[in-house]
Parts: C-alpha cells; sequence; structure tokens
C-alpha cells in the first residue's frame, strides 16, 4: 500500500531585498525543475525543510505536478503511531517515508481569509498495483491553538473516492492529545493519529491493515 499526501501553494516574498524563497515545490516546478525527488524548501521563513516533490502526477486532472509530499508510506519502514510532539515536529525519513510535521506543512501558514490557492492530492495505490487520487480545491490547517483543525473542500474523484470531506473541520488527534469528538480515543482505538470525529472514514497514519480490523482507507469496488 502506498499512500502519499500532497499539498500545491502559492510562492511567497520574504525578505526586505524580495528575494523569492522556495515556499513548496509547486515554486520550485514553476522556476523549471520538473524531475520529481527531494528538494529545499522554506515554508516558515529562512530555514531549509527538505521534502519530496512530486513534479508530474498521473491522470488527466486539472493539477499540472509541482507537488510538495506531507505524508508518504510506501512499506511499513516508519512507525507512524507517534505522540503528538512528534507529529508536530514531523519525523520519519524524506527518501522513504515520513511526515512533514504540521509546524512545516504550508496548509497551517495560509489563513482563512487570503486568496493564495492550496490544493490537497491524496495518491493510493494498493497491494496489487491499482491506483488512484482524490483532488480537493480547498485546504488548510488552523493553528495549534485551535487543535490544527483541518478545513477541505473542492472534492474531484480521481478514482480514490471521498474520504476527506467528512473530517472537515475537525482537530488533529494522537493516542496522547484526544481532540475528536467520539466518547474514547479514536487514535488509540485505530493505532495512528488524524483529523478524526468519530474514529472513521480514513485511517491512513495506522498501521497499515492492522487497525483494529480496519482498512487504512475505504477499499475500492
Amino acid at each position: 500500500m502506498t499512500i502519499l499526501f500532497l499539498v500545491a501553494l502559492l510562492p511567497v516574498v520574504l525578505g526586505s531585498d524580495c528575494k523569492f524563497m522556495q515556499f513548496d515545490c509547486s515554486d520550485i516546478y514553476n522556476s523549471g525543475e520538473t524531475v520529481s525527488g527531494i528538494y529545499s524548501i522554506y515554508p516558515t521563513g529562512d530555514v531549509p525543510v527538505w521534502v519530496y516533490c512530486q513534479m508530474i502526477s498521473d491522470g488527466n486532472d486539472e493539477d499540472k505536478g509541482g507537488w510538495t509530499v506531507i505524508q508518504r508510506r510506501m512499506d511499513g519502514s516508519v512507525n507512524f503511531y507517534q505522540p503528538w510532539n512528534q507529529y508536530k515536529r514531523g519525523f520519519g525519513n524524506v527518501e522513504s517515508e515520513y511526515w512533514l510535521g504540521k509546524i512545516s506543512q504550508a496548509g497551517e501558514h495560509v489563513p482563512a481569509d487570503t486568496q493564495q490557492e492550496v490544493h490537497l492530492r491524496v495518491d493510493l495505490e494498493d497491494f496489487e498495483g491499482r491506483k488512484g487520487f482524490a483532488l480537493y480545491s480547498y485546504f488548510s490547517v488552523d493553528c495549534e491553538c485551535a487543535g490544527y483543525k483541518i478545513y477541505v473542500s473542492g472534492f474531484t474523484d480521481g478514482g480514490a473516492g471521498d474520504s476527506l470531506t467528512s473530517h472537515n473541520n475537525q482537530k488533529f488527534s494522537t493516542f496522547d492529545k484526544d481532540q475528536d469528538v467520539y466518547e474514547d480515543n479514536c487514535a488509540r482505538m485505530r493505532l495512528g493519529a488524524f483529523w478524526y470525529a468519530k474514529c472513521l472514514t480514513t485511517n491512513p497514519n495506522a498501521n497499515q491493515r492492522l487497525a483494529n480490523g480496519y482498512d487504512v482507507l475505504p477499499a475500492s469496488g
């Protein structure tokens, strides 16, 4: 099972000399780089963050590539059952599986009242090699003081189905910080952190195939 959460945003201007920094992978893509791989970006200022950039997307959808991978799972080599502070900072290996961390994720740094376009794409590939994606025309993550609440809308189906709209307006929960609306801790029950309401429809940070009998994402077909 391969899972990718990707975002694309507009570039920003930083510093008194008006130098354009590489805010995310779409900025790098627009500069002429079209090869997917590891690049440095500057989502929070002048400190570089290393990320995987997916420059060309599969499928005949409206996106043009240049996606910043904020969550990547492929082979189970990284333990995603992590506490709040690890999800806040980010963890894993940018060369394989990782979670970028909401301090670095660009979604947190784009206020809901701005006109910047923020898109989210979820790419999936199952164990049989079947691929699909889901595209959302709006994506934002609130500040930590608001529980890293997620806002997502504008779904386009690329074969993966819509598993995120029901999580809209939910706070982020980990096993040591329960912020869902369910009576129990969904992150503990489903063995993975996420923007839970009443535990599911999607669980991309859980132990693959092992989240108390539930799959990571809804099955195809």
